[in-house]
C-alpha cells in the first residue's frame, strides 16, 4: 500500500522560506511522477511543481517559477519542495501526490494522481 507522509510547512513572513518533504513508502520510486499541489478554500487544487522520479527536468507553475524548487532523494524515496521568497498568495494547504493513474494523463493535473499526502498548511503573512 502506497503511503505519502508529508513534513514541514508552518507560518512565515513574506520573503521567508519553508521546505516541505514527502516520503513515499510502498511505492516504486524512480518510475513515475511525484508532484506538489496546493489548495485554498473554495478553489480547486492547483499544480505547483512535479518531477519524474526517474530523472528529467522538473515542471513549475508560472506562479512559483524562480522561487520554488522541487528535488528528490532517490535513496530515501523522498521529494522536497523548497519555497523561497514566499508571498501571502502562497498561503494554502500543500499536498504531495504520486503515481499517475494512467501514463497518458497530464502530471500537471490533480485528477491524474492516485496517491496523496495528508496535506500541510503553509501560511505567509505580509
Amino acid at each position: 500500500q502506497v503511503q505519502l507522509v508529508q513534513a514541514g510547512g508552518g507560518s512565515v513572513q513574506a520573503g521567508g522560506s519553508l521546505r516541505l518533504s514527502c516520503a513515499a513508502s510502498g511505492y516504486t520510486y524512480g518510475s513515475d511522477y511525484m508532484g506538489w499541489f496546493r489548495q485554498t478554500p473554495g478553489k480547486e487544487r492547483e499544480g505547483v511543481a512535479h518531477i519524474y522520479t526517474g530523472g528529467g527536468s522538473p515542471y513549475y507553475a508560472d506562479s512559483v517559477k524562480g522561487r520554488f524548487t522541487i528535488s528528490q532523494d532517490n535513496a530515501k524515496g523522498t521529494v522536497y519542495l523548497q519555497m523561497n521568497s514566499l508571498k501571502p498568495e502562497d498561503t494554502a494547504i500543500y499536498f504531495c501526490a504520486a503515481e499517475l493513474a494512467n501514463s497518458a494523463y497530464d502530471p500537471r493535473e490533480a485528477e491524474s494522481y492516485l496517491y496523496w499526502g495528508q496535506g500541510t498548511q503553509v501560511t505567509v503573512s505580509s
